[in-house]
């Protein structure tokens, strides 16, 4: 595939971004994938609370708003999606106590944002985990008004029940409003067991499932997002083994038909699993969260990849 398929689908994850990678490193990485012909880069206002001393985030956003301002002209050639919902109130209180999504929280949120990332506006802005304390309409509502005031292009859910995205959606056709035109979950090649979260962190509704998939294709104007999609590098290092959540039989028959695909095309497992991501139906953008030139390279490769129609069979009947 040529550099136009990394532009469609592609995402570099900014978490660490001005926490555990340093601006050096930071600049590296954004120059390279935009060289490469990336677009989406991700970041979120909470990004990274638990890697400062402050116990706040905003840091990520900083650090892209010092790219955006040493790099002139590059806004033009990338998106930016950032999200709102999981600030902690104060330092430790996460997840008890998190800024949610209130009318005024998401209304202020932004414009701490867009100050952060030196921006008059974001290309797409998430609901980072569901808030019920709000009424649904009144959450719809603060993002509808948004995109009216031009100050997103967009909206969407992170880490949200697909029936509650779907009743948003309805909320906001009926009013008139704009309506989420997207999800980002967690995803990857394996698949923990039913029911058994990854770690004590994982959301509830953080995993892309049979009927996120299945909603996606009936509803295309949805673009699917898949956060984690290599899985801290589990899937190349033995020294990150994979957690107890996916210790069942499927895991030894998917990692076996990973390593047949990787020796048969001569590429690297986390090649294989970008290419079967962003090949399938409906398509999937994996968010990239790396740490360094060579991680990058290797996703970008994985984003080029196509794979052979047999290939991709082997890997989508191992359960």
């Amino acid at each position: 595939m040529t550099d136009s398929h990394i532009s469609e689908h592609l995402a570099l994850g900014a978490m660490f971004f001005g926490t555990r990678t340093d601006e050096d490193t930071s600049f590296a990485l954004l120059d390279r994938y935009v060289e490469a012909g990336g677009v989406w880069i991700d970041t979120a206002d909470c990004y990274s609370f638990w890697e400062d001393p402050s116990g706040h985030g905003g840091q990520s956003e900083l650090m892209l708003g010092r790219w955006f301002k040493a790099r002139p002209g590059v806004r033009d050639r990338v998106k930016i999606a950032t999200k709102v919902g999981c600030e902690p109130l104060y330092p430790g209180s996460f997840p008890e106590f998190a800024e949610g999504l209130s009318a005024g929280t998401i209304a202020t949120a932004i414009r701490q944002s867009l100050d952060r990332l030196g921006l008059d506006h974001v290309d797409m802005y998430w609901a980072h985990r569901d808030d019920r304390a709000p009424e649904l309409d009144e959450t719809v509502s603060a993002f509808g008004a948004l995109v009216s005031d031009g100050l997103i292009e967009r909206w969407g859910y992170s880490n949200t029940a697909i029936w509650r995205v779907e009743r948003a959606r309805s909320l906001a056709l009926a009013a008139g409003t704009a309506a989420p035109t997207g999800l980002q979950l967690r995803y990857s090649y394996l698949q923990p067991r039913p029911m058994v979260r990854d770690n004590d962190h994982d959301h509830r509704f953080g995993w892309i499932t049979d009927d996120t998939l299945d909603y996606v294709e009936s509803n295309p104007e949805f673009a699917l997002w898949a956060y984690s999609p290599l899985m801290s590098g589990a899937y190349e290092r033995a020294d990150r083994p994979f957690s107890p959540a996916f210790e069942h039989p499927g895991t030894d028959r998917r990692l076996a038909a990973l390593d047949r695909a990787a020796a048969q095309l001569g590429t690297t497992r986390s090649e294989i699993i970008v290419a079967w991501l962003t090949g399938g139906t409906p398509p999937i953008s994996p968010i990239v969260g790396v740490s360094s030139l060579e991680q990058l390279d290797i996703a970008l490769s994985g984003a080029r990849l196509t794979l052979p129609d047999e290939i991709r069979s082997d890997l989508d009947a191992q359960w």
